[in-house]
């Protein structure tokens, strides 16, 4: 694994992967997308993702109740927080290797 590097790039295999080295640094994984740590990423990466839409009908059900306390707030304010930060790491890694097209190229 790789980590602190400024930008990943599809046409080397460099993968952002969904969690944070030492630090908080970003860790890169430079491979073909098949191997163990791979299916793990994308393992956790599934998890986060299924994580962030529970949280989103949790926030609708508290939005929805007069009787959430400050503190009930604050909590569910932290955990949204952590959960963007997630979904973010995952947009940037996957839009980071989707390939890109030459101009002159199509879909047909």
């Amino acid at each position: 694994m790789k980590e602190d590097m400024r930008s990943a790039n599809p046409a080397t295999g460099v993968r952002l992967l969904p969690w944070t080295g030492e630090g908080g640094k970003p860790c890169y994984l430079d491979t073909g997308g098949t191997g163990p740590v791979s299916r793990v990423a994308d393992a956790v990466e599934s998890v986060q993702l299924g994580m962030a839409g529970e949280l989103l009908e949790h926030v609708a059900d508290m939005l929805d109740d007069r009787r959430v306390t400050p503190a009930q707030l604050r909590f569910l304010l932290a955990r949204m927080s952590e959960a963007l930060t997630d979904v973010r790491r995952i947009a940037e890694s996957r839009g980071a290797r989707v390939p890109v097209l030459a101009c002159g190229d199509s879909d047909q």
